[in-house]
């Protein structure tokens, strides 16, 4: 039995995530992400995949954002008619995260035809609301912990990644005639003692090992998270305007909420309104209420009758909500998606708000390069919406404490727990700097020899005769 992999993300960045494994007859694919960030990365999604999509058996998903599941549709619009495995909460999240994209995807192409400002006499989205409809009947759900079969020579086990809620570290069985190899993928590493989600799962064995590397190259450490971010709003408010959150809908909302409220009820920042204006992060908010197994909060941490219930939050979902947003003026906290404001309804509040000198555009998580968010955040003077170049006045700040990836230090002591080298070792998810980082400590700290940094489209063999 041969076993080999394709490398189909983008090499030296933390976007689209795809891994295909072509053990003997079965082809298998972990992770299924549309490319963000760069043009160039982003062009790649309107390409054909470089193998035949309708020969791919299956799909093995570590999570549910969108640089690890958003492919989906268009991979199935492509002919792939397998089955999706995923973890409960993960299939929960896609229900909500892929029909949403799916609805930008049109209304942004609707908006640029009438607009004109598309290349395109035409413009077409790159998937519509069929496509990811028809993904959500592929779903099969598992628990962590528990092996599944997806071919007569491949288990599967999900082990906890406390990235997001459902995420989850790949382990892949391959049981050969002669022995058994095991190959490893992290997915996305979570941050260790978080307040919602349970630290990564351990791993001991790997024969083959692919570790993201987001923060490989820097510690995310801050003493105390929460004092932080009360003297940012603090501060904020003070300015006399209202504070603009970009946020990721799934996961850093519903840590911010958490936090937001403790602080509230400590009266370490004033009872002012926390407006969430986005229908994905209230349906996702009511996900943990009914995913009590994927995460460690407690109902009776909040004033309200469920989690994230409490008198200052205020879900917005209807447009009109949205919009009246733009007439309060101080004293509010607003959260909106996208987290790197490459779509969504933080649009149109960036519209309204950057060329207001008292508010605070706070950012609260990675922005990726080539992102609206990371080129506000270098300082650029204007930033193009809706075609309009729009001059950032506000004052924008950022705290980089709320992350949901593992920084350097936690990376290592995930690594560290494994007791053999892995045969091969591929450092993946993670811009240049951040990979090389990375894949320096293991070879010198740790003498571990085939330490790879991958590169877009390079295949490996990773067994052969098992």
């Amino acid at each position: 039995m041969n076993v080999r992999d394709k490398y189909l993300e983008a090499a030296h960045t933390v976007t689209g995530s795809k891994f295909l494994f072509k053990i003997d007859g079965f082809s298998q694919l972990v992770d299924c992400g549309l490319f963000q960030g760069l043009k160039e990365n982003r062009l790649r999604n309107w390409e054909e995949l470089p193998y035949d999509v309708a020969r791919i058996d299956a799909v093995v998903l570590t999570h549910a954002h969108i640089d690890h599941s958003g492919y989906l549709p268009r991979l199935v619009r492509n002919g792939f008619a397998g089955p999706i495995y995923c973890t409960e909460a993960t299939e929960g999240l896609l229900h909500i995260m892929l029909l949403d994209a799916a609805k930008l995807q049109e209304e942004e192409a609707e908006f640029a035809k009438k607009k004109g400002y598309s290349r395109h006499r035409s413009p077409k989205p790159l998937f519509t609301t069929k496509d990811a409809k028809k993904v959500l009947t592929l779903l099969q759900s598992k628990i962590y912990n528990q092996p599944f079969t997806i071919d007569d020579h491949i288990e599967i086990l999900f082990k906890d990644a406390g990235h997001i809620l459902g995420s989850a570290i790949v382990q892949i069985l391959i049981k050969g005639e002669n022995q058994q190899k095991k190959i490893v993928l992290s997915g996305d590493l979570g941050r260790y003692d978080q307040p919602m989600l349970r630290s990564p799962a351990k791993v001991t064995e790997a024969d083959i090992l692919f570790v993201e590397s987001t923060y490989g190259d820097r510690e995310n450490t801050v003493r105390d998270i929460e004092e932080l971010l009360a003297t940012k709003i603090n501060t904020g408010l003070q300015r006399g305007g209202c504070i603009l959150i970009p946020s990721f809908a799934v996961g850093r909302t519903q840590v911010l909420l958490y936090y937001l409220q403790k602080l509230q009820s400590e009266e370490k920042i004033p009872s002012i309104p926390i407006y969430v204006d986005s229908p994905m992060a209230i349906s996702t908010t009511d996900l943990y209420q009914a995913y009590p197994d994927y995460h460690t909060l407690k109902a009776t941490e909040f004033k309200g009758p469920g989690i994230f219930d409490y008198p200052t939050i205020q879900y917005y979902r209807t447009q009109e909500s949205s919009i009246n947003l733009n007439e309060v003026s101080n004293n509010a906290i607003i959260i909106s998606a996208s987290g790197m404001c490459t779509g969504g309804r933080i649009l149109h509040h960036l519209y309204h708000r950057l060329g207001r000198k008292n508010d605070t555009l706070l950012f609260v998580g990675y922005q990726a390069l080539g992102t609206r968010g990371r080129r506000i955040l270098d300082g650029e003077p204007t930033s193009r919406i809706f075609g309009i170049e729009v001059k950032v006045k506000c004052v924008v700040d950022v705290i980089n404490g709320l992350s949901a990836h593992a920084d350097q230090k936690e990376l290592h002591h995930w690594i560290g727990q494994l007791q053999e080298t892995p045969k091969m070792t591929f450092i993946v998810h993670g811009e240049t700097s951040s990979s090389l980082a990375l894949a320096h400590h293991l070879r010198i700290n740790k003498q571990w020899d085939n330490v790879y940094l991958p590169h877009y489209l390079e295949s490996f063999e990773l067994f052969r005769g098992i």
